[in-house]
C-alpha cells in the first residue's frame, strides 16, 4: 500500500455500512484519504458507526440509483476515487424480493456508473461483484474468462452489474475496474443467518450451530480485511496502468472449504465439542464455487495478508469481544 497515494484523496464509498464497506472505511482514514459515504439507512449495529468512524468522515444521505445526487456528490467534493459496494447482499432475499435486488444492484450500478461518466474529476472506480456472477460452472476454478452466467436472482443481479460496468470501461474508457471475491467474513457482520457469524453466535451461547444446507456445499471464503486491502490495492494499480479500464479480478485464498468443514474449524478455535445442527433446507444455492486469483497475482502483484487460520481467529475474536460486552458474560470453552 501506498499511503501518499491516498492522503488527502477525495474518496466516494456506496455501502460504507455494509461489512466490507466498514472496514475499507476504516483502513482508508488511517491513511489520511478524504471521505464521503454514500448512506441510505442508519445502521448503528454497523462496523462503521460502532467504531466512531462515521464521525471523521462526511456522509450523504441518499439511495445509490439517484444520479442525479450521485453527480452532484461527485462534484461537490471533487471525488477522485470510487468504490461502488452497495448492494442488496443477501441471497434469500434476493429470493424473495427479485425486484428490489435487481434495483438496487444493476440500477444502481447504471447511475453511478453514468454519474462517474459525466464528471470531469474521477479517476479510479472500483466495482464490487461477486463469485456468483459467474453461476453455476462446470470447470473449476473460476477465472475471469469464465462467461457470466447467473441464474437465480442474487446471481443474475451480480452477472449484470458486472457487464454493465466492464461495457462502461470499454465504450467509454471510462477508469472502472471490477472485483470479484467469495463469501466475505469477518468482525462487523451482524447478520446472524451467515455461516460465520451465526456459528460462532451460537457456540458461545452454548447451542449447535444451525446449517440450512446439507453442509457439502464448497465455497470461497474470503476475509474481510484482506477484501478492503485489495480493493485499495487494485486503485492504486489503476491509477499506475490506465490500460486495466474495463478489468475484471478474481481476489481468493484459493481454499476449497465445504460449509461442515468451515464450522468444525470454527469449533475447534473456539474448544467446542457441540455438534452441528444440519438442517438441509437450502435451496436455489450454486453447489460449488471457487475462484483463481493468478491474473489479480501477475498483473497486480497482489496476495493475501491472511491466512485461512489467523484470518478466523481475529474474527471469532471480535464475535466473543462483541458478544461478552451485549450480554456481560465472557465465552467460556465447551460451555454448553
Amino acid at each position: 500500500m501506498n499511503p501518499g497515494f491516498w492522503r488527502d484523496r477525495p474518496i466516494l464509498i456506496t455501502g460504507a455500512t455494509g461489512l466490507v464497506g466498514s472496514w475499507l472505511t476504516k483502513r482508508l482514514l488511517e491513511v489520511g484519504a478524504e471521505i464521503v459515504c454514500l448512506v441510505r439507512d442508519w445502521v448503528p449495529q454497523s462496523e462503521l458507526v460502532r467504531s466512531g468512524a462515521i464521525e471523521k468522515v462526511k456522509v450523504v444521505r441518499g439511495d445509490v440509483r439517484d444520479q442525479e445526487l450521485l453527480e452532484r456528490t461527485l462534484g461537490e467534493y471533487e471525488i477522485r476515487t470510487v468504490f461502488h459496494l452497495a448492494a442488496q447482499t443477501i441471497v434469500g432475499v434476493a429470493n424473495r424480493n427479485p425486484i428490489s435486488t435487481f434495483e438496487t444492484n444493476i440500477a444502481g450500478t447504471w447511475a453511478l456508473l453514468e454519474a462517474c461518466r459525466r464528471s470531469t474529476a474521477v479517476a479510479q472506480i472500483v466495482i464490487a461483484s461477486s463469485d456468483k456472477a459467474y453461476g453455476d460452472q462446470p470447470e473449476l476454478p473460476y477465472d475471469e474468462s469464465t462467461p457470466l452466467q447467473g441464474r437465480h436472482p442474487y446471481d443474475v443481479s451480480k452477472s449484470c452489474a458486472d457487464l454493465i460496468a466492464a461495457s462502461y470501461g470499454h465504450t467509454y474508457k471510462l477508469p472502472v475496474c471490477i472485483t470479484r471475491c467469495g463469501n466475505f467474513y469477518g468482525g462487523g457482520d451482524l447478520n446472524w443467518n451467515r455461516i460465520v457469524p451465526g456459528t460462532i453466535r451460537s457456540i458461545v451461547r452454548g447451542e449447535r450451530p444451525i446449517l440450512r444446507s446439507d453442509g457439502s456445499y464448497i465455497r470461497d471464503y474470503f476475509y474481510v480485511e484482506d477484501g478492503a486491502a485489495a480493493y485499495m490495492h487494485l486503485a492504486e494499480k489503476m491509477a499506475e496502468n490506465p490500460a486495466l479500464a474495463g478489468e475484471a479480478f478474481n481476489f481468493s485464498n484459493e481454499i476449497q472449504l465445504t460449509v461442515i468443514d468451515l464450522v468444525r474449524r470454527i469449533l475447534a478455535v473456539m474448544g467446542s465439542s457441540l455438534e452441528p445442527d444440519i438442517q438441509g433446507t437450502a435451496s436455489n444455492e450454486i453447489l460449488h464455487q471457487y475462484l483463481s486469483a493468478e491474473k489479480a497475482r501477475r498483473l497486480l502483484g497482489w496476495c493475501p495478508e491472511f491466512t485461512l487460520d489467523t484470518a478466523l481467529t481475529s474474527t471469532i475474536d471480535w464475535y466473543t469481544r462483541h458478544l461478552a460486552a451485549e450480554t456481560g458474560t465472557e465465552y467460556a470453552p465447551d460451555s454448553k
